[in-house]
C-alpha cells in the first residue's frame, strides 16, 4: 500500500499528474456519453465550472500556470490498449459489451477538447464548449483537478511529520466510520467520491479500506463498488453508476415549447429505456422536483428497477417514492432506492434503519468518504466545499436545474421561474449545501 504522506511530501517535481487516465472518471459519464453519441451527436453544449462556496477563492490559492499544466496534461491522454480492452470486454451490471463497437472506435481516438480559462473576482471561470459527447467528459477531470490542486496548495506547505499525522488522523477517521457501518445488517454501499476527492491516491486508499473493512459484495460483503472506472479496473471491483441531471437539463433546454419542456425528463428516460435494463434503469427524479415528476410520470416508469435520491430531505422523498410505487401496483420491497446526497455515517445509519426491509436500500457515499479532512487544519483549509461543473447551455439555449433543494437551483432567474411554473415546483425547503 502506498505511503501517502511520504508520497505527498515528495511531490516536488514539476508536474505530478492529477488525472492519470481518460477513465479516471465516473462510470455514469461513459454510459451517458454513449447514449448522447447515439441520440444527440450534433447538439452543441457549453459546460462551466461553478463554485458554490464563494468564500473559497480558488484563483488566489491555485497558481494559474499549474492549473493550465494539469488541464493540458489531461488533454494529452488517450485510452491505453488495456483500458480499451477492459471497457470492451468487461462485464458491467451483468452485461458484456456494454459499450458498442462504434462508440469504442470513436473513444479509442478521443482526447479532451480545448478549454477556456479566465480569472474573475478571485475565481476561475473554466468553460468547455463543443459537441455534447465531446465536451461532457471534461466534467469529472476538471473538478478533480481543481479539488486536488486546492488540497496540494495546503499540504505542500506542510512538513514530513505534519503530513504523517494528518493522514494518520484521516485514515483513523475513515476506519472508525467503516467500523460503524459494519454493524448495519444488509448494508449496500458504494464509493461515489471521484469528483470532489482530496486526491486520486486518497480515493484509492479509501476504496481499499472499504474493501477490507466491509468486504466485496461479489463475495457477500457490503461494498458494492466504485464510480471511478480506473480504480474499478485496477482493483478488480464493480464500476457503478447510471445517469445524471445533465441529461434532462439539456433535453429540457432544447424543448420548443412548454408542453415539450414538461415531457423532456420522460423523453430522456424513454431513450435510456431503449438502451439499458436491470439495475441501470434507475430514475433520477429531482432535476425539476421529485413530487411533480412522480405525479406526472408515465406508468411504465413504475416498472423500472429503482430511484436515486440526490437532493432535498431524503427520508420524506423516499416515502413519496414508496407511495408512488404502491399506488401503481408495484411492491416497494422489490425496488431499489439509492441515497447519494452529501451522506455521512449518521445519516446513512438513520436512513438504513428507516428503510431497510421496506425497499432495497443502497448508498452512494461521496465527498465525506473521499475528502473528510474537517477540523484537521486551521480555518477549514482542507474542508470540502461545493464545486460543480454543469451544462449551462445547449444549442444556445440556457439550461436550468431546480432540484429538491432550492439552494441548488441554477440558470437565469426568468427561466427558473418558467420551469417552476411548468413543473409545478413549489413549497420546496432549502437545505444547506455541504458538497
Amino acid at each position: 500500500m502506498v505511503d501517502i504522506a511520504t508520497r505527498v511530501y515528495n511531490h516536488k517535481w514539476k508536474i505530478d499528474p492529477i488525472i492519470r487516465s481518460l477513465i479516471d472518471t465516473d462510470f455514469y459519464k461513459l454510459l451517458m456519453c454513449q447514449s448522447i453519441f447515439r441520440n444527440s451527436p450534433d447538439t452543441v453544449v457549453q459546460f462551466s465550472l461553478i463554485n458554490r462556496s464563494k468564500d473559497i477563492r480558488l484563483a488566489e490559492m491555485i497558481d494559474e500556470n499549474v492549473l493550465r499544466m494539469q488541464l493540458d496534461y489531461a488533454r494529452s491522454l488517450k485510452l491505453s490498449r488495456g483500458e480499451s480492452t477492459w471497457l470492451r470486454g468487461n462485464t458491467f451490471y451483468g452485461k458484456r459489451q456494454m459499450f458498442r463497437s462504434d462508440f469504442m472506435e470513436w473513444f479509442d481516438n478521443y482526447q479532451l477538447p480545448e478549454y477556456d480559462l479566465q480569472v474573475k473576482d478571485g475565481q476561475y471561470e473554466l468553460t468547455f464548449e463543443g459537441k455534447w459527447h465531446e465536451v461532457m467528459l471534461w466534467e469529472i477531470p476538471a473538478l478533480a483537478i481543481l479539488m486536488e490542486l486546492r488540497s496540494r496548495a495546503v499540504v505542500n506547505q506542510m512538513r514530513r511529520f505534519e503530513l504523517q499525522v494528518l493522514y494518520a488522523r484521516a485514515m483513523t477517521r475513515i476506519w472508525e466510520k467503516i467500523n460503524v457501518l459494519k454493524e448495519l445488517e444488509g448494508l449496500k454501499i458504494a464509493d461515489f467520491g471521484t469528483r470532489r476527492r482530496h486526491s486520486h491516491l486518497w480515493q484509492d486508499w479509501c476504496v481499499q479500506a472499504m474493501l477490507e473493512g466491509l468486504g466485496d459484495s461479489a463475495n457477500g460483503g457490503a461494498f458494492t463498488g466504485t464510480s471511478n472506472c480506473l480504480i474499478a479496473m485496477r482493483r478488480d471491483i464493480e464500476a457503478v453508476g447510471t445517469n445524471a441531471h445533465e441529461l434532462p437539463m439539456v433535453y429540457a433546454a432544447l424543448a420548443e415549447n412548454d408542453e415539450a419542456l414538461k415531457q423532456a425528463p420522460y423523453k430522456v428516460l424513454a431513450d435510456w429505456h431503449e438502451e439499458h435494463e436491470g439495475n441501470l434503469r434507475i430514475i433520477l427524479p429531482d432535476t425539476y422536483g421529485t413530487e411533480g415528476f412522480l405525479n406526472d410520470a408515465p406508468d411504465w416508469l413504475a416498472g423500472w428497477t429503482g430511484i436515486r435520491i440526490d437532493s432535498g430531505d431524503p427520508a420524506p422523498l423516499a416515502e413519496k417514492a414508496i407511495k408512488w410505487w404502491e399506488a401503481r401496483g408495484e411492491d416497494p420491497r422489490e425496488k431499489l432506492v439509492i441515497f447519494s446526497d452529501g451522506l455521512d455515517v449518521e445519516e446513512i445509519k438513520a436512513l438504513h434503519a428507516q428503510f431497510h426491509g421496506r425497499v432495497k436500500c443502497s448508498f452512494g457515499w461521496g465527498t465525506l468518504l473521499t475528502n473528510d479532512f474537517r477540523g484537521f487544519e486551521p480555518d477549514g483549509r482542507l474542508e470540502p466545499f461545493s464545486l460543480v461543473c454543469k451544462a449551462i447551455s445547449a444549442n444556445g439555449h440556457p439550461t436550468v436545474k431546480l432540484s429538491d433543494n432550492p439552494n441548488k437551483a441554477m440558470g437565469p432567474q426568468s427561466e427558473i421561474e418558467r420551469y417552476r411554473r411548468v413543473f409545478g415546483a413549489t413549497g420546496q425547503v432549502a437545505r444547506e449545501v455541504i458538497v
